[in-house]
């Protein structure tokens, strides 16, 4: 086995193309001197990778996108000295991944048939037929499980036989009906050019227009609607992401060779990504499945252990349900979603006594962390329940909102964990005093401090992203793509310069080591945290009242 390394320097965190459109223009950013010893590692989000949807998430395969970066940025970073984290997701691939695609050309007769779950074997004996073909699971083995959308997780698929088999489709769908033209009807459907020229008209306006097939008024060619909606049916397409079948050895057989792949690219750290969904059992939770979860997360870590990578399973849930604790506990690094809002209340309340709490929890169970301020996702304020009281969460989600947040909630339903959506500059007020302590607290926070690249450059709420984006595009308000020109500019601005000079004191000073003693303090609205080895002390003072901070150091 090979020793897995984590180290506890700083972490970059972007897109590929976050920074001037390309990968390499971020590695020509890291060259630039007022760049030089801030970071140490860089979590490049997937959309580094062949993807589709959701700016990265929906992976096709672990293939370098050849229109946002090339293996020589790879290599450009590692002659940095900077190591890599990437993601890998297991609960689900691209409905474009060449298995998924093998199923749809050739049916049942694809290798990869149970390479996904098919909705009806999981369920057979566990519900009732219907009329759309696919079972309808009994309540009592469905009681206690999470959909993350209306309805059932499900997305019909065509077979070349005919047939619709339903696939288990946990998050993002669309089924494409194509528009036709008369020479596609004619030679398909055997029928006379005029006629034909006529039914695509009305199926063009009607697909146009947003309608199903079996919702498109073909007039006085109705005669024709069976066959008509049947072709539009075969030719369909789709998007979407696909549940994959853990039960099934050529899923393994794929989650070793992506770790493989990883490992190519000299990856350090694997995030893993919806994991957490990935175990289902009829009658058991389909997210946390207890003990499936922890089994798959061993396996994955048996592998993962023969590249040396080290695994950082990405999952949120409420510090009440003590998910985090179980995850320290088994060995594995942890994502600390708690400091985000913890931040934001000690600057609300002016005093830093829950952040306190959770950093001498963190100390005394020697928790690895990894810990951040904002992300791509957002701001995860709803997982601090049962570590704040629920009125103080709330007021920290009007706080943010109050300062151009948005909160989506899962389909509709409230007090359900979800992110609230902002830049960290803007829920902090676009205060440069604030982002600064905000800044210095993360870096003296015990771990690995992840920097999302637009709040080191002070961004601020994008509105118009947002509009563009239409529906569901509210976390682009903290996606704003910076060209070369604006980086320029963004360099000279004091809180950006600050915040530089801080992580590179981070990575720097001799006393930020794993083996350090950390410390923690708080009394009323002053706070210090000090770090302790044999080459010396670094002590950061908080004064939550001003919104400012002080470092000394001992050596």
């Amino acid at each position: 086995m090979i020793n897995k390394k984590m180290g506890i320097g700083t972490l970059l965190n972007a897109y590929p193309d976050s920074v001037g459109g390309r990968l390499s223009d971020i590695v020509s950013l890291l060259k630039k001197p007022e760049f030089k010893d801030t970071f140490q590692s860089f979590y490049i989000l997937p959309s580094v990778f062949n993807t589709d949807l959701d700016r990265g998430f929906s992976l096709i395969d672990y293939e370098i996108s050849e229109s946002l970066a090339d293996k020589q940025d790879i290599a450009d970073l590692h002659d940095l000295n900077i190591d890599l984290m990437m993601d890998f997701i297991l609960n689900h691939i691209s409905v474009l991944s060449h298995q998924f695609q093998d199923i749809i050309r050739y049916g049942d007769d694809s290798e990869y048939r149970d390479f996904f779950i098919d909705w009806n074997k999981f369920w057979d004996g566990c519900g009732q037929m219907t009329d759309g073909g696919y079972i309808q699971p009994d309540e009592k083995y469905i009681k206690n499980m999470f959909f993350r959308k209306a309805g059932l997780p499900i997305l019909m698929v065509r077979f070349p036989d005919g047939r619709d088999v339903p696939y288990w489709n946990t998050f993002y769908q669309e089924v494409i009906f194509n528009t036709v033209t008369p020479l596609e009807l004619v030679r398909s459907l055997g029928l006379q050019y005029q006629t034909a020229a006529e039914i695509s008209t009305a199926v063009n306006a009607g697909l146009m227009a947003g309608k199903q097939p079996d919702e498109i008024d073909l007039g006085r060619w109705n005669c024709y609607r069976n066959e008509t909606i049947e072709y539009l049916n075969a030719h369909r397409g789709y998007l979407g992401q696909m549940d994959l079948n853990i039960k099934s050895p050529l899923v393994w057989d794929y989650y070793h060779d992506t770790l493989e792949k990883l490992s190519s690219y000299g990856v350090a750290i694997v995030r893993l990504d919806a994991f957490a969904y990935a175990p289902k059992e009829p009658g058991e939770k389909n997210f946390l499945n207890d003990p499936g979860t922890w089994d798959l997360l061993q396996k994955i870590d048996d592998i993962a252990s023969e590249y040396g990578l080290t695994l950082l399973p990405e999952i949120h849930a409420s510090y009440s349900e003590k998910i985090y604790s179980i995850l320290a506990e088994k060995g594995y690094m942890v994502y600390d979603f708690f400091l985000p809002g913890l931040l934001i209340d000690a600057f609300v309340r002016k005093n830093g006594i829950y952040l306190k709490k959770w950093a001498d929890e963190v100390i005394e169970k020697n928790i690895r962390t990894v810990n951040m301020l904002g992300c791509h996702d957002g701001i995860p304020l709803l997982d601090l329940k049962g570590l704040l009281p629920e009125e103080d969460i709330q007021k920290l989600i009007d706080v943010v909102v109050a300062r151009g947040g948005y909160v989506k909630d899962l389909h509709g339903a409230k007090n359900v964990y979800y992110q609230v959506n902002a830049t960290y500059y803007s829920a902090l007020g676009e205060d440069d005093r604030r982002m600064l302590t905000a800044r210095a607290i993360q870096l003296f926070m015990p771990g690995k401090p992840q920097i999302w690249y637009l709040d080191l450059f002070a961004g601020k709420n994008d509105y118009e992203a947002m509009r563009k984006a239409g529906a569901g595009g509210h976390k682009e308000i903290n996606r704003t793509n910076l060209s070369l020109e604006d980086v320029n500019v963004l360099l000279e601005k004091d809180v950006v310069r600050k915040q530089l000079e801080l992580l590179r004191f981070r990575n720097t000073c001799p006393v930020f080591t794993e083996d350090a003693e950390i410390t923690v303090d708080c009394n009323e609205t002053i706070m210090t945290i000090t770090w302790t080895n044999a080459r010396g002390s670094a002590t950061l003072t908080v004064d939550f009242d001003k919104d400012c901070y002080q470092i000394e150091t001992k050596m």
